[in-house]
C-alpha cells in the first residue's frame, strides 16, 4: 500500500513539474525559424555587419547602375544600398537585392559567411564586386527552392551577380 501511495505521489509531482516547465517554455507559435549561422563582425545600436568590417571608402553605386552598366563594374569593388527581396531560407547563404525593378543575386565571398534568414524587407549596405557567370537550369531550380519561391534574378544563361565581402543589416 505504501508503494502505491509513493508511486501516486511521484506521478502527481512529476506531472506538476512538467506542467510548470511547459508554462516557462516559449509558445511554439512564437518560436522563430530564423537561422543565424554567422556571428556579426561588428555591431552597433542600429546594425550588425557580417563578413568583414564594411569599407565605407569604396565607390558608392546604385543597384540600378550595376544592372544598367554591368560590364563596366565587373571585378571592381564598390558599395551599394539595396533592399533584400528574398533570402535563402536553408542557410542565409545568398539573397536577392532589389532597387525598383532591378534585381540581382548576392552571394558571399568564398561562402565565408551567411546572413540571418529573416533579413528580407530590410535595406542593407554591402561592399563587394560584380561577377559575370553562366547559370544553369539546375542552379536556377536549386536557388529558387532554397528561397522557397522564385525570383526574376534567377534565370538561365549569362547573369551578373554581386559577390559581397561585407553586409551591414539594420536591426529593425
Amino acid at each position: 500500500m505504501k508503494f502505491q501511495q509513493f508511486l501516486s505521489a511521484t506521478v502527481i509531482l512529476s506531472a506538476m513539474t512538467l506542467s510548470t516547465l511547459a508554462s516557462d517554455m516559449p509558445d511554439s507559435n512564437k518560436m522563430s525559424n530564423v537561422l543565424r549561422l554567422s556571428v556579426p563582425v561588428a555591431t552597433d545600436a542600429n546594425s550588425e555587419t557580417f563578413g568583414v568590417v564594411l569599407n565605407k571608402s569604396l565607390q558608392k553605386v546604385t543597384l540600378n547602375e550595376l544592372a544598367a552598366n554591368s560590364a563596366l563594374y565587373v571585378g571592381n569593388a564598390f558599395q551599394v544600398d539595396a533592399k533584400v527581396a528574398k533570402v535563402c531560407q536553408k542557410k542565409g547563404c545568398f539573397f536577392i537585392a532589389q532597387q525598383d525593378d532591378d534585381v540581382m543575386r548576392v552571394a558571399f565571398r568564398d561562402y565565408g559567411f551567411f546572413v540571418p534568414t529573416d533579413s528580407a524587407g530590410k535595406t542593407v549596405t554591402l561592399a563587394g564586386e560584380l561577377i559575370k557567370k553562366e547559370m544553369t537550369a539546375e542552379q536556377v531550380a536549386h536557388f529558387n527552392q532554397d528561397m522557397q519561391g522564385g525570383s526574376d534574378a534567377m534565370k538561365e544563361g549569362v547573369v551578373y551577380e554581386i559577390v559581397a565581402d561585407s553586409v551591414m543589416i539594420p536591426k529593425t
